[in-house]
């Protein structure tokens, strides 16, 4: 990447998750804490209010109060991307606008989920929440296996008529998107690795960084495989991958939501409370406990090895 512009887009920018008190209720508290935890890891920005931060299950208001928090808190030190699409352009529309005036760095947008509309369709939804922010960077959500839609190159295209547009979170699996993205971007575009399993594969095939669900339990082994992909010692970051996929796997073998194994972890590893999940995502039970200790005992090792890199 060649364009100082789009600089501030490169490395390990975690999503942020919802943080709720103890009914359940957004606590702006603990975003704040939560966000200067992230800070002080050395990560480069946050992307708040995506797939991560419970954004479907938050009301508009809500997405607010958690913005605010973030962008009061960090955004002077991050690079904060807010996620602001809504089942309704009227609601994305409204939260693009808030976003700007908040001064993040970029909005962006997953396309319009249950009905499935044509490319025309999501163009234009897309189109006016960017007119909406009309001096703020746009950023395409691509995540085809939630949404159900895939971006295509002929619609990455159209949107590029858009000169907002400067870039595209690929949270598709397979890996040569992102190349294929690359491409049909010119040079102009930043492509984020979204699959978490793949990070050290997306970036050596393009991606210019990664956005991703459980960047913020183990930020240093994101940063320390990020690193090593910089100094081109690509095997030591296949190590680094392999124990970020294990632990991945344990955080997946809950009853519990993968989310509400992550922030017990947190709350375990560094005293960041962020709550628990809203439902209908599962919060932990019991029988979760010792899985929960192993996730924490994991990335304990998995740290310890990486530092000796």
């Amino acid at each position: 990447m060649t364009n100082n512009k789009l600089d501030k887009y490169q490395g390990v920018i975690p999503a942020f998750y919802a943080c709720y008190d103890g009914e359940g209720n957004i606590c702006e508290k603990r975003a704040r804490a939560f966000a200067r935890y992230l800070r002080d890891a050395g990560v480069r920005g946050l992307y708040v209010n995506g797939s991560s931060g419970e954004c479907i299950y938050l009301s508009v208001d809500e997405r607010k109060k958690v913005l605010e928090a973030v962008m009061d808190e960090v955004g002077k030190d991050l690079t904060i991307i807010a996620h602001v699409a809504c089942n309704s352009t009227r609601d994305s529309v409204e939260l693009a606008r808030h976003a700007e005036s908040l001064g993040v760095d970029a909005i962006a947008a997953i396309p319009p989920i249950y009905f499935k509309l044509p490319p025309y369709a999501i163009a234009k939804y897309w189109n006016d929440m960017s007119a909406a922010a009309p001096d703020t960077d746009f950023v395409i959500y691509n995540i085809p296996q939630l949404a159900g839609v895939s971006l295509t190159v002929p619609l990455l295209k159209e949107m590029m008529r858009n000169p907002k547009v400067v870039g595209v979170k690929n949270s598709s699996m397979p890996v040569q998107d992102i190349q294929m993205f690359k491409e049909a971007g010119k040079g102009r575009l930043v492509v984020f690795n979204g699959p978490d399993e793949q990070f050290i594969s997306g970036r050596l095939i393009g991606a210019d960084g990664g956005i991703g669900g459980t960047y913020a339990v183990m930020p240093k082994l994101f940063l320390k495989a990020d690193d090593l992909i910089k100094k081109g010692e690509n095997k030591k970051a296949a190590d680094v991958q392999n124990d970020i996929c294990n632990i991945i796997y344990a955080l997946c073998a809950c009853k519990g939501n993968m989310y509400a194994v992550i922030k017990e972890v947190i709350k375990r590893m560094h005293g960041i409370d962020c709550g628990s999940v809203r439902p209908p995502l599962y919060p932990l039970v019991p029988e979760d406990e010792a899985q929960v200790e192993k996730c924490v005992a994991l990335i304990q090792a998995a740290e310890e090895k990486a530092a000796e890199y």
